[in-house]
């Protein structure tokens, strides 16, 4: 958990799900949508249809909406930048796993200043797996590639389904709650729930950095 882009990207695609005909809130597409891959939101959207197909413009105007919104309001969540740093002076390994294709993942960490925080070999997509989380594939993609066991790592995440993957992958999973979620991502099976980003690095046991957010 890295960047906010969902408070971003939720009343993007609810308003243009609305506008095609298919009244939808930001609170609906949290619900639905959050830490699920962009084919899993499709296969909602073709439920609420009654098995019809998605709108073959819905993606394009949609990732144009958001990648724009990105460059001129994303920002880092408050106190990555000195957690990120906390986990480098102690010399803890880290990576990227996310529902998002690559070019999503990249241009949210290039908009928030955080790209050059993780190589391109420590960035992984749902691009690079069969099935996106709630399965844990993507998760054990990304613990084999930087080479280390499943159950030696560790997974913040948000959403609900990014928990139940890494409950799956046998993983310690971290609930990073912010202002609300906490209950759910208990109930998905975090074995922590933390809502500040200063708590991360007590959480895997090494010091705080003093680097600002």
């Amino acid at each position: 958990m890295l960047v906010d882009s969902e408070r971003i990207a939720a009343p993007i695609l609810a308003q243009l799900l609305t506008g095609l005909g298919l009244p939808t809130t930001a609170t609906d597409v949290d619900r639905d949508f959050k830490g699920r891959s962009w084919d899993d939101g499709l296969g909602v959207i073709r439920a609420r249809r009654g098995g019809a197909e998605p709108w073959p413009e819905l993606r394009e105007r949609y990732r144009a909406r958001l990648f724009a919104a990105f460059d001129a309001e994303l920002q880092p969540i408050s106190g990555v930048a000195a957690a990120l740093a906390a986990l480098d002076a102690a010399g803890l390994p880290r990576c990227v796993a996310s529902s998002g294709d690559h070019e999503r993942i990249r241009r949210g960490l290039r908009a928030a200043g955080l790209l050059d925080r993780f190589p391109d070999e420590a960035i992984f997509s749902v691009e690079d797996v069969a099935h996106g989380k709630p399965a844990p594939d993507l998760f054990l993609h990304a613990a084999a590639r930087m080479g280390f066991e499943p159950a030696t790592t560790v997974v913040v995440e948000d959403s609900p389904a990014g928990v139940q993957a890494g409950v799956a992958a046998g993983m310690r999973v971290l609930g990073y709650a912010g202002s609300a979620g906490g209950p759910e991502l208990r109930a998905a099976g975090a074995t922590a729930i933390f809502g500040e980003m200063a708590a991360l690095p007590g959480l895997l046991g090494v010091s705080a950095s003093r680097e600002k957010a």
